[in-house]
């Protein structure tokens, strides 16, 4: 395990090596691995920056981030205008869906909620935000649900009855609402069935399948 003293030092440094950063602010202490950032940073952005920094160094077994964010006058905005800058840059944001986002300012602090169907989705919405002028703190609320698509489930029952050499997946109808994907139509045994029910289960984001397969 790094000696305190290095893994001191070591975070100063690295803080005081980013340009986005105003170390001289910032105060570093550990005890025993745990890393403790203290101090006046002036932007949401700059303290996010910094526990980026701080875990970036080896050696840090866990990080506490004690940074006060303390605006300067002119940066300051109103929840109002936060809120309004927010929504238009989400919208310009490509990779988002149009409206799949909601956006929460109270006091600068600011709410993202909503649902996505892919994790980078998430993490586009906050980078895009997160740099905002007048943000004080984000709090992170988006739900990932994958998008269940219905050709891929067909795919993917082909697959496996093929890879088993079992029966014919075009005699299966495969219809998806939700999360929830139901499976009907003939098959010849209990193994082109099990495959078929196997296969609907390991596409992501399904939580349910219902079975309506019959036996020919």
């Amino acid at each position: 395990m790094t000696p305190d003293k290095n893994l001191q030092a070591a975070v100063a440094a690295e803080l005081a090596g980013d340009p986005s950063i105003n170390s001289a602010h910032i105060g570093v202490g550990v005890n025993e691995g745990v890393v403790t950032l203290s101090g006046v940073v002036d932007s949401f952005s700059e303290k996010w920056e910094a526990e980026r920094a701080a875990k970036r160094v080896q050696g840090v077994r866990a990080l506490a981030v004690e940074l006060k964010v303390q605006l300067q006058s002119t940066a300051e905005r109103s929840d109002s205008d936060l809120a309004r800058a927010a929504i238009s840059a989400l919208q310009w944001t490509r990779q988002l869906p149009a409206k799949a986002l909601h956006v929460l300012v109270e006091d600068g602090n600011m709410t993202l909620s909503g649902v996505v169907h892919w994790d980078f989705q998430r993490e586009a919405a906050l980078a895009t935000v997160r740099h905002l002028q007048g943000l004080r703190s984000l709090t992170d609320e988006i739900a990932v649900k994958p998008q269940i698509n219905c050709s891929a489930v067909v795919a993917d029952i082909e697959r496996a009855l093929q890879r088993r050499a079992h029966g014919d997946a075009r005699r299966i109808s495969v219809a998806v609402q939700g999360a929830t994907v139901t499976l009907s139509g003939e098959v010849d045994s209990w193994a082109e069935h099990g495959l078929a029910l196997q296969a609907a289960w390991n596409t992501p984001g399904v939580r349910h399948v219902h079975d309506e397969l019959r036996f020919d």
